[in-house]
């Protein structure tokens, strides 16, 4: 069921008034699921509303909303558009001095956290700003675990903003929904900060009618609604989440799902049996390890059975869920593969029952892509950013290719500007960012085309395959293309390899540095005996080298053989001593690399992997999570990596 309302709080309140009993929320806490019925949403809604109105909470005003995926959260977010506030989501692990420039430039005075931790973070982040205007005036917190004592003034708990909305609500008969009735679809409906990667973040102003019209296509297209389930898990601040949990639940009206806590999502999946998924391609990157450790452990004819069936898959699996032709026998040998292998392993990663899964957020690999789709998932790219609500592009099921992100969506234009940049215009473009006109003026053209700063080309169906960011493609001294993401890519593949971040650009050759994956290389390790005193230790150990030379390898040996691709295969790598962390500011919150501050950070490691060395000394500072600060070192050994003859495509 989709409603036409052009807000959603009133989304919300269509829901409510046509299945006021049907589920719209469940919660797993201490091990049961906890449901809200979407008339019982409606009702919490219009409480916090109140309570936050009768705080003061003004039309146009700011929201903070800090925390994991909470159903409380959620309807905080529902609550500030009832007032025609904006709510603007910020990341849970983000340090004090690290979010107090979100909140400053946002203006926040109100902010709604989860727990404790959430509490001591905003009340440093309030020392901080003391001598700034505005500052934080309230904080209301969800989980009251730990904070009996805590006397702070403007600090209540979920239940005081609830008592204090109804007793508003009462006393200002109608007020409500007045103020829901006030609202726009050309009202900011969310500020989403922006992952800079290159520079401060910026707050992403997104309408009501951006995000509903980004929700609806998705929703049509994939034809969900009730009866289906999503799990929410991912970053309430990241755009992803905000399209899939708020976006397309109001507009489609499925059940949100939200984990116990961070720990049990692959239990809580099972559990639930999600038929709508989501997920960046860590998250299954990170799936595919761990298929990858268990199966090392089992028994050798087990390997054997997955082995076999496995390269059956590879070969005929994304034909047969495209619908293309395959031939009987591999028809017959693929069922039952399915009931041996593909089905169980389904299950164990929790997508037993699932329709369609989506990934997004930063390029897939298209090994990684292929092999969730060759087991019968069926996954499917979308492509877009935090400026375009996550929706530019779809993947339509039957025309799924592995090497593009799909057709432009429904309401989007696309085009290819001569610089190759991939230019989109239509429902889901930003109306601005916040406060800030000159970087709107830059990003959005006399024309209204948002210039999304990838480099693309579009085949001749219309379908948009993305080759890196423009700003990271490059060229090699012997003027060969140089897109690292593409190669990091084929790397992440690898179980072993946790992140890559590749060299090239004005070189003449490509390296690389590496960071294992510590639980699947020390599986690896203690199954032959070798002994490791932790990452550091591990990640110099000779025959880990050689692990992940092996890997590199075989990237290479692909590389070789792809048009245009041969002259930028690996030549010398390393393998970090430490891994790389957003709270080293290494990475992203949403765990993108920010490759120039990387190459500065290890500019004595570039230099040695491009001088003839063999070994490099490094001291390097790392942050711990209570704040303190400390240094690993460590002696990197550099390692020619195999390289092969370049193979010509057939004229």
């Amino acid at each position: 069921m989709q409603t036409t309302a052009p807000t959603f709080p009133r989304l919300l309140l269509a829901h409510a008034e046509a299945r006021p009993e049907a589920p719209a929320v469940r919660e797993k806490d201490l091990g049961i699921w906890q449901t809200w019925t979407w008339n019982a949403v409606a009702q919490e809604v219009r409480e916090m509303a109140c309570g936050l109105a009768s705080l003061g909470f003004k039309p146009f005003d700011n929201l903070a909303i800090v925390g994991a995926n909470r159903p409380h959260l959620y309807m905080a977010v529902i609550a500030a558009q009832s007032l025609r506030g904006v709510p603007v989501p910020l990341y849970q692990d983000a340090v004090a001095s690290e979010m107090v420039f979100m909140l400053q430039d946002a203006g926040i005075e109100f902010v709604i956290v989860e727990d404790q931790e959430q509490v001591d973070k905003l009340l440093e982040c309030r020392e901080l700003q003391k001598d700034k205007q505005p500052g934080i005036r309230h904080i209301i917190y969800d989980d009251p675990k730990g904070l009996r004592h805590y006397d702070q003034p403007g600090l209540m708990s979920y239940e005081q903003l609830r008592e204090l909305g109804r007793a508003f609500d009462k006393a200002n008969v109608g007020y409500y929904d007045r103020a829901v009735a006030s609202g726009e679809a050309t009202d900011v409906g969310v500020i989403l900060y922006t992952s800079g990667t290159t520079g401060r973040p910026k707050g992403v102003c997104q309408t009501h009618a951006s995000f509903i019209a980004a929700g609806r296509g998705g929703v049509e297209t994939d034809k969900l609604g009730p009866g289906d389930n999503i799990m929410s898990y991912l970053p309430m601040a990241w755009v992803g989440d905000h399209l899939f949990s708020v976006a397309q639940w109001l507009v489609g009206g499925f059940t949100l799902n939200c984990p116990e806590s961070s720990e049990t999502v692959m239990n809580d999946m099972r559990e639930i049996g999600p038929s709508y998924y989501f997920g960046p391609p860590r998250t299954f990157e990170g799936l595919l390890t761990a298929v990858s450790i268990r199966m090392e452990d089992a028994a050798a004819p087990k390997r054997w059975l997955y082995a076999k069936f496995m390269a059956l898959a590879q070969r005929v699996g994304a034909d047969i869920l495209n619908g293309a032709p395959v031939g009987t026998g591999d028809r017959l040998m693929y069922a039952l593969g399915n009931l041996l292998i593909y089905g169980p392993l389904r299950n164990v990663l929790g997508m037993s029952r699932i329709r369609v899964a989506y990934t997004a957020g930063a390029a897939i690999g298209p090994d990684l892509f292929r092999f969730y789709r060759s087991i019968g998932v069926n996954l499917k790219q979308f492509y877009g950013q935090t400026e375009t609500c996550a929706y530019v592009c779809l993947q339509q099921d039957g025309k799924v290719k592995l090497q593009t992100v799909g057709t432009a969506a429904p309401g989007i234009e696309l085009k290819i500007a001569d610089d190759g940049e991939v230019l989109v215009r239509g429902v889901s473009v930003l109306k601005e960012y916040y406060k800030r006109p000159d970087a709107t003026a830059e990003v959005l053209d006399a024309n209204g085309y948002f210039h999304t700063g990838d480099a693309g080309v579009l085949d001749s169906e219309g379908h948009l395959r993305i080759i890196d960011r423009a700003k990271d493609v490059g060229r090699l001294v012997s003027g060969a293309i140089f897109a690292p993401n593409y190669i990091e890519n084929k790397l992440k593949f690898f179980p072993q390899i946790k992140e890559a971040v590749c060299f090239g650009n004005g070189r003449d050759e490509v390296c690389a540095a590496v960071n294992i994956d510590f639980e699947a290389v020390g599986n690896w390790a203690e199954r032959r005996g070798l002994a490791y005193g932790g990452y550091v230790d591990l990640a110099g150990k000779p025959d880990v080298l050689a692990l992940v030379a092996e890997c590199i390898a075989k990237v290479n040996a692909d590389l070789a053989g792809e048009d245009g691709m041969g002259e930028t295969q690996i030549a010398r790598f390393l393998v970090l001593h430490k891994e790389l962390d957003p709270d080293d500011d290494e990475l992203t919150r949403t765990r993108k690399v920010r490759r120039g501050f990387i190459a500065e950070k290890y500019a004595v490691l570039v230099n040695a992997l491009y001088g003839g060395k063999t070994e490099q000394y490094i001291e390097t500072q790392v942050k711990f999570e209570d704040g303190r600060t400390g240094v690993v070192s460590a002696t990197l050994k550099i390692v020619e990596a195999k390289t092969f003859p370049i193979v010509k495509a057939a004229a």
